[in-house]
């Protein structure tokens, strides 16, 4: 079987891994380099649903890729990218700034279910498909000790709603309903869905 060759619009290694163990072979696409940087503003809109946000987000890093790629006259890949975020009672809860917002949403999922949206684009020869995946994951009630140890390992950082499914968070998690690798930032499912309609088949 000939090498799959994609670009990952994104530096994340979890999904790097995750592409991989599909038996794909990613090569990153850096979008926090100028000019690209510029063209994705994560933020936001006022009123925005998270819904329309992630997948509104997806669909610009994978734009902004495929302009990377031009640019760089780059091999023609597909180019695929990806928007995790975390909600709870209707709020977006992004990468935490520091340990202190951190342990303030740990203890806002404490004994409670909360909601992790990842979009996934692909865009490959004038095509840009989006799909999305909608988990719900429920929490044990933590503990003060819990959430002061979660936060000393700095496991939080540079994670969409301040923890990793695939590291120590996995001992607070009662209950998954969903997508595990979607959690973890890219859903296989609709990864692979999505590189087939755009004629990319992963086998």
């Amino acid at each position: 079987m000939s090498t799959r060759h994609l670009f990952l619009a994104s530096q994340s290694p979890r999904r790097l891994k995750l592409l991989r163990q599909i038996g794909l072979e990613p090569t990153v696409l850096p979008l926090r380099a100028a000019p690209a940087r510029a063209e994705v503003d994560e933020t936001p809109l006022a009123g925005e649903p998270a819904l329309d946000y992630v997948l509104r987000v997806a669909r610009m890093k994978a734009a902004a890729g495929v302009r990377a790629r031009v640019g760089r006259q780059l091999p023609d890949w597909p180019i695929l990218a990806a928007d995790t975020t975390v909600t709870l009672d209707g709020r977006i809860l992004g990468k935490p700034a520091d340990a202190g917002e951190a342990a303030a949403m740990l203890r806002a999922y404490s004994g409670r279910a909360h909601s992790v949206l990842t979009a996934v684009a692909v865009a490959w020869r004038d095509q840009l498909q989006v799909a999305l995946s909608d988990s719900r994951v429920t929490f044990k009630p933590l503990t003060e000790t819990e959430i002061a140890a979660y936060v000393a390992s700095e496991e939080y950082l540079d994670k969409a709603g301040g923890y990793g499914i695939q590291g120590r968070a996995a001992l607070f998690v009662e209950h998954l309903e969903g997508s595990y690798s979607g959690v973890m930032g890219l859903p296989l499912h609709e990864t692979g869905q999505l590189l087939e309609e755009v004629g990319f088949g992963v086998w």
